[in-house]
């Protein structure tokens, strides 16, 4: 079976769910999630985050492989959880009664 990931990222497969493409898709992944899946997703990812960061700064944007975009937005999903789970200890934004967010424009890959 074919990797979701680029090689060496063979840890996050569990969590191919998170590479979602778009902020509002993300955020509602987060709010649909628990915190026992926010704190499994960070707990994995959060540790390889650097290497990721790494890993995608050589990567040209121009042509990105599947794997790759599916990488990069996987690591766009964990800045989505990572406030979450470090600091409200809840998948939604403390005392926000039914506020949204609407993205009107984000970057094309």
């Amino acid at each position: 079976m074919a990797s979701v990931f680029p090689d060496g990222f063979e840890a996050l497969e569990p969590f191919a769910d998170w590479a979602v493409r778009g902020e509002k898709a993300r955020y509602a992944k987060r709010l649909a999630s628990t915190m026992d899946e926010l704190d499994a997703f960070y707990n994995v990812a959060f540790p390889l985050l650097q290497s990721s960061k790494d890993y995608l700064e050589q990567v040209s944007m121009e042509g990105i492989s599947e794997q790759d975009k599916r990488l990069l937005w996987l690591f766009c999903a964990l800045v989505t959880v990572a406030f979450p789970v470090e600091a409200w200890r809840q998948p939604r934004v403390p005392d926000s009664g039914p506020s949204t967010i609407d993205a009107i424009l984000e970057p094309a890959v």
